[in-house]
């Protein structure tokens, strides 16, 4: 994706005529979208290449976790709808990352990112699933397995952005999900952001959610974004 463009809206919709009202009512505004399970599910990806088509770019949010041919098959299924970015769960391994980048290569513009820790889950909920690590310790871990096995970079909460900056390198990229404007809820995220406090952190995008889609006017409130990213 275009690292002069960080914002990424989620249309996180549960149909086809919600996803692309938003789209219209955005308009010359916003162009980078992310599409996630639900969205993909209830309408398809016909509608993600209607994006692309559009001219805008695509996130495509799968969080890939099942066996490496399948994950391959997947990635390169996203490659040919023409997304910018597919997602593959860190905790699958390195065996199913390095076989998500290596189908990638076929789709020079197409880059894998890494889930590190789900953004809404505590160290309590690791522990419930025997990671005794604190989710900033688990994260970090992933990212360095994520970099070692080629991918493009990570998918992690706003918290833990300095230390996988610092990590990862410059080149990565570090998209921040859990984003809202001062005084607007975050929703599940466990760690919070504003945009201009995940970008002066480090990331490269940042995800922005019911702040931007459920406001009486979308282009405005992600003008109110694009300002405190300059802020």
């Amino acid at each position: 994706m275009d690292h002069s463009e960080p914002i990424i809206v989620a249309l996180d919709c549960d149909n086809r005529p919600t996803a692309a009202g938003i789209v219209e009512r955005l308009g010359d505004e916003c162009r980078s979208y992310k599409v996630g399970l639900e969205l993909l599910t209830a309408a398809g990806p016909d509608f993600v290449g209607e994006l692309v088509a559009r001219g805008k770019r695509v996130f495509l949010d799968l969080k890939l976790f099942e066996i490496p041919t399948s994950v391959a098959a997947a990635v390169r299924a996203a490659g040919a709808l023409g997304v910018s970015m597919v997602t593959v769960h860190g905790m699958g391994g390195a065996g199913i990352m390095r076989a998500a980048v290596e189908a990638a290569r076929d789709f020079p513009r197409l880059r894998v990112l890494a889930l590190t820790v789900v953004t809404s889950m505590t160290d309590a909920d690791l522990a419930d699933v025997g990671v005794g690590r604190p989710a900033r310790d688990q994260a970090l871990r992933l990212a360095r397995l994520a970099g070692a096995a080629g991918c493009h970079g990570v998918i992690a909460s706003p918290r833990d952005i300095a230390e996988l900056r610092h990590e990862l390198g410059r080149g990565a990229l570090i998209v921040a999900p859990g984003v809202a404007l001062p005084g607007q809820s975050p929703g599940e995220h466990a760690h919070p952001s504003t945009p201009g406090a995940a970008l002066a952190a480090g990331a490269s995008h940042i995800v922005v959610g019911r702040a931007v889609t459920r406001a009486a006017d979308p282009a405005a409130a992600f003008r109110l974004v694009r300002a405190d990213l300059a802020s």
